[in-house]
């Protein structure tokens, strides 16, 4: 048997570092020689809440909450506004959307103390004196949903992104990035709405009824 230095790893080495891990893995203890793990601190059981005021669908709301909390949290657990959804919880399906100074966010991507004097809407603050907002009168009248769990989300990112092509914002297929005006095809509503995931594939619809709400503004 030959021992190759060359690589700085002797195959001496190879089988000793073999022969301990499958000891360790049959047994859950370390072969003999081997240093024992540093013991992981316990993180801490009790963090402090701080106050924070939110203004949310033209109301006020004042709440005490953990600073790591996500706004999508805080609506949901906090204070009773569930209309905007749990999907992914990581950023990639759009159900928790909401507008933020009018422009569309992920809320569970962000924390709720980042929005102190943020002008917050939800899904439960786009109807007005008990008239739906155009959007969502279109996604009945085109039955833009069939669970209806990413609907929230999907009228108020259209809302948003409605808003977006108003003032002339280009996106990745419009064909000249620096005209005024944005002509909201199907290809580009499709396209400003790929954050959003309908998992019933309703997205025909969809881009119906924002379509009709487009040609109506």
């Amino acid at each position: 048997m030959t021992n190759d230095t060359r690589s700085g790893l002797t195959r001496r080495a190879v089988l000793e570092t073999g022969v301990a891990t499958g000891f360790f893995l049959v047994t859950g203890l370390p072969a003999s020689g081997q240093s024992q793990p540093t013991p992981i601190e316990a993180a801490p059981t009790h963090v402090e809440t701080v106050p924070l005021t939110l203004r949310i669908n033209a109301q006020t709301f004042d709440v005490n909450v953990d600073p790591r909390t996500t706004l999508l949290d805080t609506f949901r657990n906090s204070l009773g506004l569930t209309g905007s959804k749990k999907g992914c919880d990581h950023g990639q399906c759009g159900a928790c959307t909401v507008l933020v100074n009018g422009r569309r966010i992920n809320s569970c991507l962000t924390l709720a103390i980042m929005h102190e004097g943020d002008e917050i809407t939800t899904i439960e603050g786009l109807a007005e004196e008990g008239e739906l907002h155009p959007m969502q009168a279109a996604f009945i009248a085109r039955d833009g949903f069939q669970c209806g769990y990413c609907t929230p989300g999907q009228i108020c990112s259209a809302v948003g992104m409605l808003q977006e092509a108003a003032a002339g914002w280009p996106s990745h297929v419009s064909g000249d990035v620096a005209a005024e005006t944005v002509g909201l095809t199907d290809v580009e509503i499709r396209e400003r709405m790929s954050g959003n995931i309908c998992r019933c594939a309703a997205y025909d619809n969809i881009v119906a009824a924002i379509r009709d709400v487009s040609e109506e503004a």
